[in-house]
């Protein structure tokens, strides 16, 4: 497999067909040594794409079976593979993974002509905050089991102070070649980079499912948990399988500092696995745009804006929302924090839920009737990111479906006529109607073309913009503006068509909704595995993978479905 450089003098070069004119003496088409036979040029640059990512995919499934065997073999066989061998194996990965950015940092893209196009849709600003967001929560995550292990030294062994070393490395550079380099439509090295890319893809989702799968420090920490209670209450030591005298040996000391990393470790545990399942995203599309030339009529001219116009109702309710969720989740927090939540508490909780998903679902159906009722064109141009997109919210939403549906058969094979078991029940009922209502919804308005807005409209907005900007506004005339400000926003409402207008409340009431719905489980305690019900019912291992494996889609889900929404307000 090879890379040429290959500078042709070409009148019509386009990512997918001749049609738009470009400097040509930029464009290096790629090279591949099963696909010279062809005779067009153009030809075989295609071949060539479609045979470096069959090569390079084939690379990432073959480092994902590797580590699923490992991870699998540390599972079901704990004495011939251990969790250190597995660590180890993704340490590999990692350096790996850090060579390739670092060369790609400093060599690639700084090649002439590397990056002749950038990719407007790739990397929108809310995808790249939330790497920063939960990479930072990742490092501090490593940073506590680090100082975990530090302070039990004496029965830990080394490998878990220098795989979150080398984790920590990890995170801070890949997340700052997202940051910079998650539009970039890459014009040389494609195989190698294809190669760096698919690997990088295959460690994350490797880190993925050993943080699913790996439950042996939440087990060590309520080993001791449950030692300190027996105890106080006089009782011999356990003889569980997970609780065994073993890992009372290594008992973190009765300090501050020690439960400090253990709260932290726990509480951040889930923003690991988010950060992973965003970046593969993000490496994704960066891997479909190498090589891709865009067209001009595939760039925008202007950027869609977000204006707070048009919409009265939807910030109401929607705000209405967040304020009593935010009121719920602190309720909440405090009895998790403090003790052990009551039932009321839990009743508290899922009622809100109860309350809030089927106005949601509502709202999401009225949407998509509206969507048809509108005779907007479908945009029928390729979009990698858009495609993803798709494909992300309709993989996210099985993280909760799936839960939901265990919740489902552990209440109703239980007791599913007590109060908090129905309330549970009906929670779980209303959440898949929600995801599916609402991905309908979004998939079809992120499918539909851009309303342009009217010239006059343009126009009268700059001419206010240069006003404000002219003059300062002084005491006496802040009445004045205010007034002004009021008269220009309920003309624009009233401007707008009715349709348009009742997409824009519907889609601002659901951005609202999501948000608190993706607060409340990714920075707070989790009532799906601390009300007992399906614990008691599946195993605490069991649980604990199903739990670790749907709730981090789940908050993936609310995070991607805001940026989604986002997109159909400003459509609308």
């Amino acid at each position: 497999m090879s890379d040429k450089k290959v500078s042709r003098p070409c009148h019509h070069c386009k990512s997918r067909s001749a049609s738009a004119p470009a400097d040509t003496s930029k464009i290096h088409y790629e090279k591949f040594w099963l696909y010279r036979h062809c005779s067009s040029v153009q030809q075989r640059d295609q071949q060539a794409q479609k045979a470096g990512q069959l090569f390079s995919g084939l690379l990432a499934m073959n480092v994902v079976f590797l580590g699923s065997a490992f991870i699998s073999s540390m599972i079901f066989n704990k004495v011939a593979i251990t969790l250190a061998d597995v660590w180890i194996l993704l340490s590999i990965l990692k350096v790996l993974c850090l060579f390739w950015i670092i060369y790609y940092l400093l060599g690639t893209s700084r090649q002439p002509h590397a990056v002749l196009y950038r990719d407007s849709h790739a990397g929108a600003i809310w995808i790249r905050g939330s790497v920063l967001l939960f990479g930072s929560c990742s490092i501090l995550l490593n940073a506590f089991q680090i100082g975990y292990s530090t302070i039990l030294v004496h029965c830990k062994s080394r490998m878990e102070i220098v795989f979150p070393s080398i984790g920590i490395l990890f995170i801070c550079t890949q997340a700052y070649f997202l940051w910079h380099h998650s539009k970039d439509c890459i014009q040389v090295q494609h195989n190698f980079t294809r190669c760096g890319l698919m690997l990088t893809i295959a460690t994350n989702l490797l880190l993925w499912l050993l943080a699913v799968t790996n439950d042996t420090l939440h087990v060590e920490i309520e080993s001791q948990l449950r030692e300190v209670e027996r105890r106080f209450a006089g009782k011999a030591p356990s003889s569980h399988p997970h609780w065994g005298n073993e890992t009372t040996l290594c008992t973190c000391p009765n300090t501050t500092i020690c439960k400090v990393f253990q709260k932290g470790y726990i509480l951040l545990y889930p923003f690991n696995t988010e950060y992973c399942l965003v970046c593969c995203s993000m490496l994704y599309v960066m891997w479909k745009n190498v090589g891709r030339r865009i067209s001009h009529h595939h760039i925008p001219h202007a950027k869609p804006k977000f204006k707070l116009q048009g919409v009265v109702f939807g910030p109401l309710l929607g705000t209405s929302a967040v304020i009593i969720g935010a009121c719920v989740f602190m309720m909440y927090q405090i009895q998790a924090t403090t003790l052990a939540p009551s039932r009321q508490v839990f009743v508290i909780y899922y009622s809100y839920y109860i309350v809030l998903l089927p106005l949601m679902s509502v709202g999401a159906v009225i949407g998509t009737i509206i969507h048809a009722l509108e005779k907007k064109e479908l945009d029928t141009l390729k979009n990698p990111t858009r495609s993803l997109d798709v494909v992300l919210l309709m993989g996210a939403a099985l993280g909760q479906i799936g839960m939901s549906y265990f919740s489902i058969v552990a209440l109703v094979a239980t007791d599913p006529r007590d109060l908090l078991n129905s309330l549970i029940l009906s929670y779980s009922v209303l959440l898949i109607f929600q995801n599916i209502t609402q991905n309908v919804f979004v998939i079809d308005g992120l499918h539909r073309r851009r309303t342009p807005p009217g010239k006059e409209e343009d126009t009268k907005e700059e001419q206010n913009r240069e006003a404000y900007s002219q003059r300062r506004v002084s005491v006496l005339e802040l009445g004045q503006e205010i007034r002004k400000a009021s008269l220009s926003y309920i003309h624009t409402y009233s401007h707008l068509s009715w349709k348009r207008r009742v997409l824009r409340e519907i889609s601002f009431f659901l951005v609202l909704c999501n948000i608190i719905l993706w607060v409340m489980p990714t920075f707070g305690a989790h009532p799906v595995f601390e009300n007992g019900m399906e614990r008691s019912f599946y195993g605490y291992s069991t649980w604990f993978v199903i739990v670790n494996f749907g709730l981090p889609l789940g908050v993936f889900y609310r995070m991607h479905s805001v940026g989604g929404l986002l997109e159909v307000y400003v459509t609308a």
